[in-house]
C-alpha cells in the first residue's frame, strides 16, 4: 500500500471510529509505529486530523472544518479529474455559477478558451483567477468574506442570486449521504449554496470520495435537488448507485 493510499485509510478510519490509535494502526498495516507517526503528522498538516496522545482525531470532532489552503493539499489527482470531467457539464454559451472550494478552484483554472461565459462566483481567488481571461465575463457576488473558506456569504451575497438565472451551478459541499443530502458546517455558507442551487437550471456536484457518509451542521441541498455528482473512482460503486437512485447522475472519474 502506498502512503496516499494508506494514509486515505486512516482518515476514513478516524472519521468513521472517532478515533484512531498508533500502535493498533501499525499493526493492521504491517508498518512501524514511526511510520503511522509520520502519516498521522502529514494529515494533521493537510487539516484532516488533529494527533492526540498515542493516535488522532478527525477536525469534525473539534467542531471546525478545515482551511481552504489545508483542503487544497489533499486529494489533488482526484480533484483534477473531477474538474476535467466537470468540462463536459459546460454550456456553448450562457452564465454559470463556481461555488467556492478546492475542487471547484480547480475547474475555475480548467475553463477553455474557446468560449464566451458569464461566471458568477463567491470566491476572491476564483475572481482572481478567471478576470484576466477575456473569453469571460466575471461578476463576483459581494458580502463578508469567510476567512476559513474564503467565500463571501451574508445579504450581500444572497440579494443578487435572488434575481438572476444561470445555466449550471458548480457546486462544493463538506458532506453527502443518502439520509441528509449535501452538508457544510457555516449556516451562512449553507444560504448561500442554498440560492446558487435555486437560481441556475442545472445543478452539478463536485466532490471527491472522502466527502461521502460525512454529515455537517446545515443542510443546503437534498439530492433530488442535483442533477448530477461527479465523483472519483475510489468511491464505492454500491455508495454511487445508492445515491442515483434518489435522483443525481453519478460519474465516477
Amino acid at each position: 500500500m502506498y502512503a496516499e493510499e494508506r494514509q486515505q485509510e486512516i482518515l476514513r478510519r478516524a472519521r468513521a471510529a472517532g478515533r484512531v490509535d498508533v500502535v493498533t494502526l501499525a499493526e493492521e498495516f504491517a508498518v512501524t509505529t514511526e511510520t503511522v507517526r509520520r502519516d498521522l503528522t502529514a494529515l494533521e498538516k493537510a487539516g484532516v486530523l488533529r494527533r492526540v496522545h498515542g493516535g488522532a482525531i478527525p477536525v469534525e470532532r473539534l467542531g471546525f472544518e478545515p482551511a481552504l489552503a489545508a483542503r487544497d493539499e489533499v486529494m489533488t489527482s482526484e480533484k483534477e479529474r473531477i474538474a476535467k470531467a466537470a468540462l463536459g457539464e459546460l454550456p456553448q454559451d450562457g452564465a454559470i455559477i463556481i461555488d467556492a472550494g478546492s475542487t471547484t478552484r480547480r475547474l475555475a483554472q480548467e475553463l477553455p478558451a474557446d468560449r464566451e461565459l458569464t461566471v458568477i462566483v463567491n470566491s476572491p481567488p476564483l475572481a482572481t483567477i478567471l478576470a484576466a481571461r477575456a473569453n469571460l465575463n466575471v461578476i463576483m457576488l459581494g458580502g463578508r468574506v469567510r476567512g476559513r473558506t474564503l467565500a463571501t456569504v451574508d445579504d450581500w451575497a444572497l440579494r443578487p442570486l435572488a434575481d438572476i438565472h444561470v445555466d449550471v451551478a458548480f457546486m462544493g459541499t463538506n458532506g453527502i449521504s443518502v439520509a441528509k443530502g449535501l452538508t457544510t458546517p457555516d449556516p451562512a455558507e449553507a444560504a448561500i449554496k442554498r440560492a446558487m442551487i435555486a437560481s441556475a437550471q442545472r445543478s452539478v456536484l463536485l466532490a471527491d470520495h472522502t466527502k461521502f457518509s460525512d454529515t455537517f451542521l446545515a443542510r443546503f441541498a437534498t439530492l433530488a435537488e442535483i442533477d448530477v455528482v461527479i465523483t472519483d473512482t475510489v468511491l464505492d460503486p454500491q455508495v454511487a448507485a445508492d445515491l442515483a437512485l434518489h435522483g443525481p447522475e453519478v460519474v465516477r472519474a
